[in-house]
């Protein structure tokens, strides 16, 4: 059975979806033998029979003159079910069978056979007929999810443009694995335009669900990511959008480096590394070890602080920024004194620095904020890596941590060391304060930086979902409360739907002290006031209806805020389930 080249029904199918039951038919095949088509007066029934006769005839697939006789068929009204049956069963493949015994590659036959019958394919296509499948028949025909199973016919749906091949593109996409997308360059290309652009319809929301799936894509290999990093690597460059697809592209890249993926030389490639070879060594020997150190450092430095410096992008990669501060902020980090001020510099000129380019060449350097963007991460630096000082000197310290803070470069540090404070399993043991200083920073972030809302929220909700079994039940009921204020902040700094969607989920999951959601819903309707949005109504009321809040919560005198609210949406929102 080996011998014999199978060609599958299913192909008889689609050739017959594409041009049966027509009145009109491509030129015959190169080399075809003209039939009589003067018997317009036979009898279709009579027609039918010669040619099903034919049909049944031992390998008739491979005749020249079966073109004309399926037109002469359909033309009288034959069924194209019964063609495939008589084809298929009476292909014994002996003239391949005949080229296999005198020496050619049965995989050589098989290619030479699949690929005549892809060229007919392709001369007879009618996209208008094959649009038809989808425009007029409103469903999916069977065989089309078999075909493109195939490598070689979905090669061949991809050589046409029409509606069929959109929809198949978007077939093989969805019923296919990433594996078998990402080894068809023309499914990949088209999937990867389709994913990006909906990324970037959707804003920051539309990020966060779809991201995971697209660098799961484009990390698929790395051939993929190359090819994905190079589109992106262009379309930055563009004025209108560029910045998102900055952003996409630099998320991938975190997202191949927390898989373990060293990606970094393909970065530093498409970057404007490759016309600076010693800062392109540099920067890719600390991002393959994921760690900086002072003999690198001290080359970007020397660079940095030339008269012509190279760009500032150079050293704006995400995973760059990470590694200072892990090294400046980090609690417990060592840094060489000697080599400290460079950390800082080449930090803080990543930072502040603003450049403008022409036509590819830098006409100006703007290092007005370099001066005091160096001082205030130097002063946070020196308070977060002191191991000396504890919560009271920090709080005598707070005016000072609040100014830095306003340096967006300074906040993200802060965040970070918060982060890496706040998580040691003992902290809030040792904490005698209803608000300890470092949750209270979190305030301070909320207020100045709206790009660092979700990483503050994140680190809130992961604070408020651990297990704090150092602290007996109460203690932590408190902690919860404390850590509820500072959503209730972020919630008053317009950064409100993730914040109820949040204390929605805990609410429909059922694993939070109804006390807890009680509590937040009496804060955020103390710091609330019409008009309200519709999302916002959307997330709130159900909450506020909930059994076991509505009626709960207790009010003193006669204002009822509860009963305000829902009656307020009730009468001016009109509610979707």
């Amino acid at each position: 059975s080996y011998l014999i080249i199978n060609v599958p029904g299913l192909i008889f199918q689609g050739i017959f979806d594409y041009y049966g039951n027509t009145a009109e038919w491509g030129d015959e095949a190169d080399g075809g033998q003209q039939e009589d088509d003067s018997g317009e007066g036979e009898d279709d029934a009579e027609v039918q029979q010669e040619c099903l006769h034919k049909f049944s005839t031992r390998d008739y697939i491979m005749e020249p003159s079966i073109f004309n006789t399926l037109k002469r068929y359909f033309q009288a009204g034959g069924s194209p079910e019964n063609v495939i049956q008589l084809l298929s069963e009476n292909y014994t493949a002996v003239a391949q069978t005949w080229l296999i015994q005198t020496g050619v590659e049965p995989v050589q036959v098989q290619e030479t056979v699949e690929n005549h019958l892809k060229s007919l394919l392709i001369k007879h296509f009618d996209p208008r007929k094959a649009d038809s499948i989808f425009t007029e028949e409103g469903e999916t025909p069977a065989w089309l999810e078999q075909m493109i199973a195939h490598t070689t016919w979905r090669d061949l749906f991809l050589q046409t443009d029409c509606l069929m091949l959109n929809f198949t593109v978007k077939l093989i996409s969805d019923i296919t694995s990433v594996s078998t997308a990402c080894q068809q360059l023309e499914v990949f290309s088209r999937v990867l335009r389709t994913s990006l652009a909906t990324i970037l319809d959707g804003g920051e929301e539309n990020l966060e669900k779809n991201l995971p799936e697209f660098a799961k894509m484009v990390c698929h290999g790395e051939h993929t990511y190359l090819f994905a990093q190079a589109m992106m690597s262009v379309l930055a460059q563009e004025e209108q959008g560029g910045s998102a697809v900055r952003r996409i592209a630099q998320e991938v890249q975190r997202f191949a480096q927390e898989k373990g993926h060293d990606a970094s030389q393909i970065t530093l490639t498409l970057g404007t590394a490759a016309s600076y070879p010693r800062a392109c060594q540099a920067l890719g020997a600390m991002l393959s070890k994921g760690a900086l150190n002072p003999a690198d450092i001290t080359v970007l430095f020397k660079m940095f602080t030339s008269m012509d410096p190279p760009p500032v992008e150079l050293i704006r990669v995400p995973a760059f920024l990470d590694l200072f501060m892990q090294s400046l902020f980090k609690p417990g980090a060592r840094i060489n004194q000697d080599h400290k001020h460079k950390y800082i510099h080449i930090l803080a000129y990543t930072a502040s620095v603003v450049e403008t380019w022409k036509k590819n060449k830098r006409v100006s350097i703007n290092k007005d904020k370099l001066k005091s963007t160096s001082k205030a991460v130097e002063t946070v630096h020196n308070l977060c890596c002191n191991e000396n000082k504890g919560a009271s000197e920090l709080v005598a310290e707070l005016s000072t941590l609040y100014q830095c803070i306003r340096f967006p470069v300074v906040a993200m540090g802060v965040l970070k060391w918060v982060d890496w404070t706040v998580s040691e399993s003992r902290y809030f043991q040792l904490q005698t304060d209803h608000t300890p200083v470092h949750l209270a920073l979190l305030d301070e972030i909320s207020t100045c930086h709206q790009l660092l809302h979700p990483q503050v929220l994140k680190l809130l909700v992961k604070l408020f979902e651990t297990e704090h079994s150092q602290l007996d039940v109460m203690e932590q009921l408190e902690l919860k409360k404390t850590l509820l204020d500072r959503m209730v902040h972020l919630l008053s700094r317009d950064y409100v739907l993730p914040v109820v969607s949040y204390i929605r989920k805990c609410l429909e999951k059922l694993d939070t002290d109804i006390s807890l959601i009680r509590y937040f819903v009496t804060e955020v309707l103390d710091v609330i006031a019409p008009p309200y949005t519709s999302d916002f109504v959307q997330l709130f009321l159900p909450i506020l209806e909930n059994d076991s809040i509505a009626g709960t919560i207790k009010t003193e005198g006669e204002h009822d805020p509860v009963t305000e609210f829902i009656a307020h949406c009730k009468s001016n929102f009109i509610m979707v389930n």
